[in-house]
C-alpha cells in the first residue's frame, strides 16, 4: 500500500529529498507534493525559487491550500527555466496581444457585415422603388418611420485610427 509515493515500513525519500540528498522524515513537507517518480517538478522549482523558500512559504501557508500553491509555483518555475527574464508574464503578455488582434479582426469583420446587410437593404429598398409605384410610397413612408430606423440589431462604431495603437501599445 502506497502512502503519498512512499511504501509502509521502507521510507523513499521524496523527489526534494532525493534531489537535495538528505533523509525524507515522515512529517516531510515536500512529500505531498513532489513525489519521487516526479523529479522534474521539484528539480524546477528549486532552480528558480530555492529548496527554503519553498519550505517557508508551504509551512505558512494552510495545509488545504498547499497543493495550488505548489501546482503554481511548479508553472512558474517551468516558465522561468523557459523564459529567464519575463516568465509567465511574457506567456500572458503574448496572450493578450493575440486576444487584442482577434477582437480587432472581430470588429473588422463585423464592421464588414453590417456594411454587406447595409448594401444588400438599401438594394432591396431600391428594387421595390423601382418595381411599382405603390412600393416607391410605401418604402418611402418605411424609411421615414421610426420604427424601421434601426434595421440592425446592434449599431456599431469601429475606430480604425486607435485600433492599429492597441496592437501596438505593449
Amino acid at each position: 500500500m502506497k502512502e503519498s509515493g512512499r511504501k509502509q515500513g521502507a521510507v523513499s525519500p521524496c523527489a526534494a529529498c532525493k534531489l537535495l540528498r538528505r533523509r525524507c522524515a515522515q512529517d516531510c513537507v515536500f512529500a505531498p507534493y513532489f513525489p519521487a517518480d516526479e523529479p522534474h517538478k521539484f528539480a524546477s522549482v528549486h532552480k528558480v525559487f530555492g529548496a527554503s523558500n519553498v519550505n517557508k512559504m508551504l509551512q505558512e501557508l494552510p495545509e488545504h491550500q498547499r497543493s495550488d500553491a505548489v501546482s503554481s509555483m511548479v508553472y512558474e518555475a517551468n516558465a522561468r527555466v523557459r523564459d529567464p527574464v519575463y516568465g509567465c508574464v511574457g506567456a500572458i503578455s503574448s496572450l493578450q496581444q493575440q486576444i487584442d488582434a482577434l477582437q480587432t479582426q472581430l470588429a473588422l469583420v463585423q464592421a464588414e457585415v453590417v456594411q454587406m446587410r447595409m448594401n444588400q437593404f438599401t438594394s432591396s429598398t431600391s428594387n421595390q422603388a423601382t418595381d411599382s409605384p405603390e412600393n416607391a410610397s410605401h418604402t418611402s413612408r418605411l424609411a421615414a418611420s421610426p420604427q424601421t430606423k434601426s434595421f440592425f440589431s446592434m449599431d456599431m462604431v469601429v475606430d480604425h485610427a486607435n485600433m492599429v495603437e492597441s496592437l501596438w501599445s505593449y
